[in-house]
C-alpha cells in the first residue's frame, strides 16, 4: 500500500472560502475522476477557522489544507504520477501557492478491536 499526503497552501489573495470551493466543488472531483482506475481512496481535508477552540490557535498557518491519496502499490501510484502529462497539475498550480507531498506508512490505532473512541 502506498499513502500519499498532498500540502497545499492557497494562492495568494484567494480567500479561505474560494479555496475550499475551488477544491471541494472542482479540483477533487478532477483528480478522483483522473485517477479512479489506480486510486484506491482520496480524503481531502480543508482548514477551518480554530480561534474558537481550546488551545491556541495558530496566528498562520503553513498548510490550508491535506490531501491523502492511497494508491494498491508502486505501480498503480507510478501510472498516475509517471504516465505523462497530468491533467490537473496546471489547476493545482494556478490556485495554489505552494504545495509538497509527503509519502507516509499508516498506522492506525482506532480500527483495532476493543480500541476507545
Amino acid at each position: 500500500m502506498i499513502k500519499v499526503m498532498w500540502f497545499l497552501k492557497r494562492a495568494e489573495g484567494m480567500s479561505l472560502e474560494a479555496f475550499r470551493d475551488w477544491w471541494l466543488n472542482r479540483h477533487a472531483h478532477d483528480v478522483a475522476r483522473h485517477q479512479a482506475p489506480y486510486l484506491l481512496r482520496y480524503v481531502v481535508n480543508v482548514r477551518r477557522d480554530d480561534s474558537g477552540l481550546g488551545g491556541k490557535p495558530a496566528d498562520d498557518h503553513d498548510w490550508d489544507g491535506v490531501a491523502e491519496q492511497w494508491f494498491a502499490d508502486e505501480a498503480a501510484y507510478n501510472a498516475v504520477y509517471h504516465g505523462g502529462p497530468s491533467p490537473t497539475r496546471g489547476d493545482t498550480l494556478a490556485h495554489t501557492s505552494r504545495f509538497t507531498r509527503l509519502m507516509v506508512t499508516e498506522h492506525d490505532f482506532t480500527s483495532h478491536e476493543g480500541a476507545s473512541r
